[in-house]
């Protein structure tokens, strides 16, 4: 009971749910029978200090109760069941890794800016699997710090808390290193509007106008907020104790730990937008495109990923299907099957815009295609016909060949836009069962579904 309670544990802990779907979870084993040790804890962001108060009780009710005694020779424990706590460095403790460099892949004319990092993690402790990711914490850019403080009328220097224990920093500080600033939600603007009663945010909040605000919230930020509710008469303490943490930022890790484990390599896309008559920019991606040079740190700490890894046996043949900067985990890949001198076939299936320009990694790839490490390739570059061809479009050229690796036993692994790469993709897989596996809808789904059981079918989209 313990030893499969730790596992349980331990997948809960590496798996992001939103609040929705934890009560969801809650919900279902109280249906089904199973009663609380200790109620629901919902967290945001900051969640460490309440995660392990709740691992806590749970792990001390079943150390001292003896349920599953015999099954496992160690007790339970609450730090063990948290992540990132065998090494000094962690989420809570991050490493301060030092650039190397920062290239940017795209040719002169593209449309795009693709930034490929490397960082040193020598001394950190860390270990990773390909699949895992690297966590940044990042800045929030000068300017809207600047434009928040205008607007407020608040000092720079003013002394405000920037953590749950009280600890205080100067206001530019806090706002640059410790707040999110660009992202807006719900319960921010709720709080808001709880310190700064205004009847059109009061409205905007109200159920029946869910659509409106889910329209408010897209593309705009903090500055927004400020200019349209004009809460300038809050104190900036005040102000910043409603706002959520800096969340970390999350990236797949572009090379392999058994082939350079002193080294972590990311592949950053760049995020610039207008929206609402403004510039907008991702926090992340625009300070290493901007703001990150060769002998700068960054704070860091490894997320480990256990649903997307490479098969346990070298010998299964995998399907790698990554456009853009969904291309980056699978350099690790195969950077792996090298190192470890795999024999499985691999096959990747990568697309984006222009092929002269936006060729991620190309050296690498026809390197690996030469030596054997990739069996085979496709690419779709989307801008050079007339007529867009994506990675589904690829697939379905080849879909004979490639329900024939299915069938074999290959793993297949998906990377990146979740919305509509990731969803056309499965949609084109359901159609290659259907037709090459004379297989109905339903029958399709039911393939596809045992393939992700078994962890054949693996997603790491966002």
């Amino acid at each position: 009971m313990i030893y499969l309670f730790q596992s349980f544990l331990s997948e809960i802990v590496h798996t992001s749910f939103s609040v929705k779907q934890a009560k969801k979870i809650d919900l279902r084993l109280e249906e089904l029978g199973a009663n609380r040790v200790t109620p629901r804890v919902d967290c945001d962001l900051d969640f460490d200090d309440a995660a392990a108060e709740w691992l806590g009780t749970v792990v001390k009710y079943l150390n001292e109760t003896g349920e599953g005694a015999g099954a496992t020779t160690q007790s339970l424990s609450p730090i063990s069941a948290l992540p990132g706590t065998s090494t000094t460095y962690s989420r809570r403790n991050p490493f301060k890794a030092e650039v190397l460099e920062n290239i940017n892949l795209n040719g002169r004319g593209s449309n795009k800016e693709t930034r490929h990092l490397e960082l040193s993690i020598e001394g950190s402790g860390f270990s990773f699997k390909p699949g895992d990711s690297l966590g940044i914490f990042p800045e929030n850019t000068p300017e809207i710090v600047d434009l928040i403080i205008e607007e407020m009328g608040w000092e720079r220097n003013e002394l405000v808390p920037f953590n749950q224990k009280g600890e205080t920093c100067p206001l530019h500080e806090a706002l640059t290193h410790h707040y999110e600033l660009t992202v807006l939600t719900k319960p921010l603007l709720e709080k808001l509007a709880q310190i700064h009663p205004n009847e059109r945010l009061t409205e905007l909040l109200q159920s029946e106008n869910k659509q409106e605000l889910k329209a408010y919230i897209e593309g705009r930020d903090l500055v927004d907020v400020i200019r349209d509710f004009t809460p300038s008469d809050i104190p900036a303490d005040q102000f910043v104790a409603i706002l959520r943490k800096m969340p970390a930022r999350l990236y797949s890790i572009a090379n392999s730990y058994e082939a350079n484990p002193e080294e972590v390599h990311l592949t950053v896309g760049a995020v610039r937008y207008e929206a609402h008559n403004r510039a907008r920019h991702g926090v992340c991606s625009i300070q290493c495109a901007e703001r990150v040079h060769p002998g700068d740190y960054l704070p860091v700490y490894i997320h480990e990923n256990p649903n997307f890894h490479l098969p346990e046996d070298p010998s299964r043949p995998i399907i790698m299907i990554g456009p853009g900067t969904g291309i980056a985990p699978y350099r690790s890949f195969l950077e792996e099957r090298e190192a470890i001198e795999a024999t499985g076939k691999s096959w990747l299936f990568f697309g984006d815009q222009h092929y002269v320009t936006d060729f991620l990694y190309q050296i690498d790839w026809q390197r690996w295609l030469k030596t054997g490490i990739l069996s085979r390739m496709d690419i779709a570059f989307s801008r050079d016909a007339e007529e867009k061809v994506y990675v589904q479009h690829r697939m379905i050229e080849k879909k004979q060949e490639l329900f024939k690796w299915l069938k074999e036993g290959a793993y297949l692994y998906i990377c990146g836009d979740e919305k509509h790469m990731a969803h056309d993709v499965h949609t084109t897989l359901l159609t290659i069962c259907q037709e090459e596996g004379s297989m109905t809808s339903e029958e399709a789904e039911e393939y596809l579904a045992q393939m992700l059981k078994e962890k054949r079918y693996q997603r790491d989209v966002y």
